[in-house]
Formats: C-alpha cells, sequence, structure tokens
C-alpha cells in the first residue's frame, strides 16, 4: 500500500491559497480539506486565520455568491439553501441576514415559471390533487409555504390548459 506523505502547514496554505484564488470557498470547506489532509487543530485555525486575513476566505462574499447562484441557476428557493449552507457549515447570523436581504419578488420571479412548467407535465384528476402536486414539487425546491400559495393563487388556467402567471 502507498504511504502518503503528510502535508506540511506552508504547503496546505499554499494549496488553500491556490484553491481560493480560483473561485470562492467558504470556512467550512477549508477546515474539511484541512482536516482530510490530517493537519492538527492548531495548524488548522493558523491558516484559516491567515486566509481570512488576506481576503482569501470571506463567508459572506461566499455566501452572498453562493445565495445569488443558487437561485438564478439552480432555482433553489429560501429553505434549500438555508439547508446547504448549514451542510457548508456557515455562520447561521450570516446565511440569515444575507437571505433576508433577498426580496420575495426574486423568488417569485424564479417560481413562477418554474410552476407553470410543472403544470403542464402533471396529471391529475382534481384541482385540488393538482395543486397538491404543485405545493410537494415547490417544497422540494425550497420554497416557502406563503410564496407556493400566493403563485398558485395567482396562476391563471387558459382554455387549452396552460397556466399564466400574472407578473407583477
Amino acid at each position: 500500500m502507498i504511504q502518503k506523505r503528510p502535508i506540511l502547514e506552508p504547503q496546505a496554505l499554499k494549496k488553500l491559497a491556490d484553491l481560493c484564488a480560483k473561485g470562492e470557498h467558504c470556512s467550512g470547506e477549508m477546515i474539511e480539506k484541512m482536516r482530510k489532509w490530517g493537519l492538527s487543530e492548531d495548524a488548522q485555525t493558523r491558516i484559516l486565520e491567515k486566509l481570512t486575513s488576506l481576503k482569501y476566505v470571506d463567508d459572506e462574499r461566499y455566501t452572498q455568491f453562493f445565495v445569488h447562484d443558487k437561485i438564478r441557476y439552480n432555482r433553489w428557493g429560501r429553505r434549500k439553501i438555508e439547508q446547504a449552507l448549514w451542510l457548508k457549515k456557515v455562520d447561521s447570523n450570516i446565511a440569515s441576514s444575507v437571505l433576508d436581504a433577498v426580496e420575495d419578488a426574486e423568488y417569485l420571479e424564479v417560481l413562477r415559471p418554474l410552476m407553470a412548467s410543472k403544470y403542464r407535465t402533471i396529471k391529475a384528476e382534481s384541482d385540488y390533487e393538482r395543486s397538491m402536486k404543485l405545493i410537494k414539487f415547490a417544497m422540494g425546491r425550497g420554497f416557502t409555504m406563503d410564496l407556493i400559495r400566493r403563485c398558485i393563487d395567482e396562476g391563471v388556467v387558459d382554455s387549452d390548459g396552460d397556466v399564466d402567471f400574472i407578473e407583477e
């Protein structure tokens, strides 16, 4: 079996700085990498403080980009984003402040077309069943019940079965 050489503190700092220069990463990801490399807790703390002081790691900046990307590209709602940030060990105060800054209109901008496209594919025997399936789908994407309900209430069904959601 091939034995890996343990990584030294200066090497770890350089590797992590290079990684952070390529893209945004949170402190939780950095700690996880250092733990996998077998660095001591003291070394992890020193390296993380150095990366933070040099502005390579900034959890608030990371969270802002993460939230923006997950809303725009993955079309996630607040709950799913909160859970993903928790899994990445981002401080809940930072996550809450960034998520509170996002307006409901931004979520609705994503939710309306998402629900309209899902509506067309749902097979249901009643409007109630269709609504429940839409709610389940949207909640799985992490949207809050009040936004889902608002979106369903705004939906207008055309005679050909298409749903148009009213733009604000």
